[in-house]
């Protein structure tokens, strides 16, 4: 990423973070306490809180803007810490460090070329098995290392169809009874629907999104070397205004762990 790109980017932000802060304000009335997520209305008091790894660098798709309002959302009804990693330059992603004691990683960017130790604590991460979230961009999230969809997230990412039609996000029926899918309600979706034509065998479809004479998988779990992984090709900034959006990664963030060691 040019400077002169980093410039603009940060300029939006500053323009529009008002906006999303307070949509993510209008959500809070009615909102489930974590709670539900540990099966009983003490343990969540009882629990050290989850550490989440929140790894930011999708320009397209504002994820900084996002994630800096998705933390306090989480950090405020759910028994959760985040640490950032967010990103600086298409080639430096600071704050990766954070992965070495996290509990989830949280990973929403597109095409970066970070390389040395920088890859290799993402790569470490990846391959130890421990809980992953992917949002969107996630499945092409290092342009040096595009493997990482098949081989983590189970997923065939293909490109994506045009804008101008939006789909309509469902739940799989087999599915409607898993623990992610838990307040979630359909919707509408504003971006456009990504290609996934195969998938990996072992991976368990919770969401489809469908526009006229298409149907793909847009949110999925599978394990990865003993860990459980959720994916979503959800997560374009008005996904993140939804209140069944938010709470369908906070419930992955919860169930991904949960699984741990399991």
């Amino acid at each position: 990423m040019s400077p002169m790109s980093r410039r603009r980017f940060i300029a939006h932000s500053a323009h529009t973070i008002v906006g999303v802060s307070a949509a993510f304000a209008a959500l809070e009335s009615g909102l489930p306490a974590d709670r539900f997520l540990y099966g009983d209305e003490t343990a969540g008091a009882s629990r050290k809180p989850l550490s989440v790894c929140l790894v930011s660098g999708s320009l397209e798709y504002r994820s900084d803007e996002s994630l800096a309002a998705f933390q306090p959302y989480l950090e405020k009804h759910y028994a959760v810490r985040c640490a950032r990693a967010f990103i600086r330059t298409e080639e430096d992603l600071p704050g990766l460090e954070n992965l070495a004691t996290c509990d989830c990683m949280l990973l929403f960017t597109r095409r970066l070329r970070i390389s040395g130790e920088q890859l290799d604590r993402v790569k470490r991460y990846c391959e130890s098995g421990r809980p992953i979230v992917g949002v969107r961009t996630a499945s092409h999230a290092f342009q040096n290392w595009l493997a990482l969809d098949k081989e983590v997230f189970g997923g065939d990412y293909q490109g994506h169809y045009g804008n101008e039609r939006k789909p309509e996000i469902r739940v799989v029926a087999a599915s409607r009874a898993h623990p992610i899918l838990e307040g979630f309600e359909p919707y509408l979706s504003q971006g456009s629907l990504y290609k996934n034509p195969k998938l990996a065998p072992d991976v368990t479809t919770l969401l489809t999104g469908t526009i006229p004479g298409h149907t793909e998988p847009v949110a999925w779990t599978r394990k990865h070397r003993g860990g459980r992984v959720f994916y979503t090709s959800l997560g374009h900034p008005d996904d993140f205004r939804r209140p069944g959006f938010l709470r369908l990664l906070a419930n992955a963030l919860f169930w991904t762990t949960r699984g741990a060691g399991a």
